[in-house]
């Protein structure tokens, strides 16, 4: 409730109140920076979203350009990933203790800093480098955005405002791949691929610049500290599982990856019980584990593993298809792209604003169905025209496709973060997008085995085209077995978010005052 609602509620008005008018005025100013500021961490969603569709689209011109292999292609994906995933808990941490906004500029610095890197790169090995410290630098940047969402709108708001963060997820997906593939056509003063990277300058400064004035500071109310073990626990288990698993297929699959992957489970172990070990002594671990016992955290978690999957090994592959098997150009590519994209923008839209609030849990289950169709449709189609398929014909999978992850990638975070107590917004929103990351990753790395694995070393040029096609058929093949999977998991979710049942908006702060294990 604003302050100008609370004079009118005690039943007095502007004539017994004169000051009801500054009163009003102030809360008018205080509404539009929150506005302003949603506006600007949006923005810097969006450009960290472009950035990812945008590389895909463009990744084939960088072979060509820069002369990098097909594990560097993985690697410009993966790494970015890879850092991603590993700094995000410790970014929405960071956030906590040092400030929200604080963490956020200078993520977005980094991040613009890093884009430029890329944009320059002098040879494939910088240009990974450079994407590592892009991932690393998004993952200071985007935990702050749910945080800061989380912090400054009360709960009645958030389901507009994830409605809202959908739309942007929609149309990032839009942008990224058509600005891609026009960049790398146009070949802007002959740079080829770097203005995909170049373009981020300018959002990036004026986010940068914007966000100091306009966002309101906020962290954590207890006084925390970094848990340094916990960050090095983290990272060294999603590199001991990720690093052999990207790289596997062009090793020979050594037998030390094998012991990589076994090991990086032990470490994740020893994660847990430090960090049981750490709350229990100070209260400042870097994972709050009492937040899986809210179930509708702990389901998301899961479902957002496996998503993260399904989506890492399907972008990836379907460029490569497109592109290198079909011998499409980028601007072609990425047209084909845009009645997903479309889609998406428009499911996660109605997802959170119309469906949630009267079907709960179903709608999400009815994205995992609906995308598992459009999955099987386009494996039938492109079995049926092979390297005959034509763009409009692609029209209706990528459509069901689209409409089914819109149905899920909006909702599904409103859910996940639907019962987290406010004070722990940044440790929950970094876990989310970690293990969405983790899952990308994962799937990236899996790529070498469910695409690449069905490709043989030394191909003709005849060859190429079949090769890739029964390679892009056997990959869709396990998307859509994912996408069974998240129907599953999907039950573990409750039927209806918090604030979609009446009165939760209303109740929730004396809700989270009566959980203290979750503030330990």
């Amino acid at each position: 409730m604003t302050s100008n609602e609370t004079e009118f509620s005690a039943g007095s008005g502007p004539a017994e109140h004169p000051a009801g008018a500054d009163v009003r005025a102030a809360g008018d100013v205080a509404d539009r920076r929150r506005w302003f500021a949603l506006a600007i961490v949006m923005t810097a969603a969006f450009m960290d979203l472009v950035d990812v569709t945008i590389v895909n689209i463009a990744l084939p011109s960088m072979q060509r350009d820069a002369g990098a292999s097909d594990s560097q292609i993985q690697w410009i994906t993966a790494g970015y990933a890879l850092a991603f995933a590993a700094g995000l808990i410790t970014g929405g941490r960071l956030g906590d203790i040092h400030g929200r906004k604080r963490v956020f500029l200078l993520g977005i610095g980094g991040f613009t800093l890093a884009s430029a890197l890329c944009g320059f790169a002098a040879n494939p090995e910088m240009l990974v480098a450079s994407r590592l410290l892009q991932g690393g630098m998004a993952a200071l940047m985007v935990p702050q955005v749910l945080s800061i969402v989380h912090a400054t709108f009360p709960a009645h708001e958030r389901g507009k405002v994830f409605g809202l963060f959908g739309a942007i997820v929609g149309l990032g997906a839009v942008s990224g791949p058509l600005l891609g593939a026009l960049l790398t056509e146009w070949n802007l003063f002959g740079l080829e691929w770097r203005p995909i990277f170049l373009i981020n300058l300018p959002v990036g400064i004026a986010a940068l610049v914007l966000g100091g004035r306009f966002i309101t500071e906020s962290r954590a109310p207890k006084a925390l500290k970094l848990d340094l073990v916990g960050v090095a626990l983290v990272t060294l288990g999603l590199l001991m599982l990720l690093y052999p698993l990207t790289r596997g297929r062009e090793l020979g699959w050594p037998l030390w990856g094998y012991l990589s992957m076994a090991g990086a489970f032990v470490v994740l172990g020893a994660l847990v019980a430090y960090e049981r070990h750490k709350g229990a002594r100070d209260g400042s671990p870097l994972i709050e584990l009492p937040l899986f016992r809210v179930k509708s955290f702990a389901a998301g978690i899961a479902v957002q593993t496996v998503f993260g999957v399904g989506l890492g090994i399907f972008f990836l592959v379907w460029t490569l298809y497109l592109q290198i098997g079909l011998g499409w150009s980028e601007l072609r590519a990425g047209l084909t792209g845009i009645p997903f994209s479309l889609a998406v923008s428009t499911a996660a839209g109605l997802s959170v604003q119309k469906l949630v609030p009267r079907f709960g849990r179903k709608v999400l289950q009815a994205g995992a169905l609906t995308m598992g169709a459009g999955v099987l449709l386009y494996l039938w189609e492109s079995g049926r025209y092979g390297l005959d398929i034509a763009p409009w014909q692609m029209i209706l999978p990528l459509t069901v496709m689209g409409a089914g992850m819109g149905l899920i990638v909006a909702p599904l975070t409103d859910a996940v973060l639907s019962e987290v107590p406010r004070e722990h917004a940044g440790s929950a929103s970094g876990l989310i997008n970690t293990v969405q990351q983790m899952g990308n990753a994962l799937g990236l790395g899996l790529v070498s085995v469910v695409f690449f694995g069905r490709i043989g070393d030394r191909l003709t040029p005849a060859d190429i085209g079949p090769e890739f096609v029964a390679a892009f058929r056997y990959a869709l093949g396990w998307v859509a077995v994912v996408m069974g999977v998240i129907f599953v998991l999907m039950f573990a979710l409750p039927k209806r978010p918090a604030q979609h049942v009446e009165g939760a908006g209303e109740t929730e702060l004396p809700l989270v005052e009566k959980e203290p294990e979750l503030v330990s």
